[in-house]
């Protein structure tokens, strides 16, 4: 199915980055089912190392992470002159983050937890929209 040597079979690229391992592997697992590449960072500073070789067209971060929070790590995204521009969703609780923080910050929205998977694909939907490949196999 997934081809690294056909540009035209290319998946979108996903960093999800959590501090909790189990939120990791619970993201990585419904965003491959979904067919989005995704690798995964459990600090601020691991998901800013990663973002450099794995080059994600969208980073799916948590806001709560000891050391370096979300905000910090979208902020450094955002003031790295070597990247491309990257949507970034912060993943959070109701009351966690100021929206106005956040947006400064450098995101483009958010998703609530507990994570309702049908918003989370819609909302990546409408950033990322479907790769189509010229040759469709069966």
């Amino acid at each position: 199915m997934h081809d690294p040597d056909n540009p035209a079979l290319q998946f979108h690229r996903v960093l999800v980055v959590d501090d909790i391992a189990d939120n990791c592997l619970l993201l990585q697992s419904f965003l491959e089912a979904e067919g989005y590449q995704v690798k995964t960072a459990e600090s601020g500073s691991a998901a800013l190392s990663l973002i450099e070789t794995f080059r994600p067209h969208l980073v799916l971060l948590d806001v709560m992470m000891p050391e370096m929070d979300g905000l910090e790590v979208a902020r450094r995204i955002r003031q790295n002159a070597n990247l491309p521009f990257i949507p970034i969703l912060l993943v959070t609780g109701y009351d966690c983050v100021n929206p106005v923080e956040a947006f400064s910050a450098g995101a483009l929205g958010f998703i609530l937890k507990p994570i309702n998977f049908d918003a989370l694909l819609n909302h990546i939907q409408h950033i990322l929209p479907p790769k189509h490949s010229s040759t469709l196999s069966e």
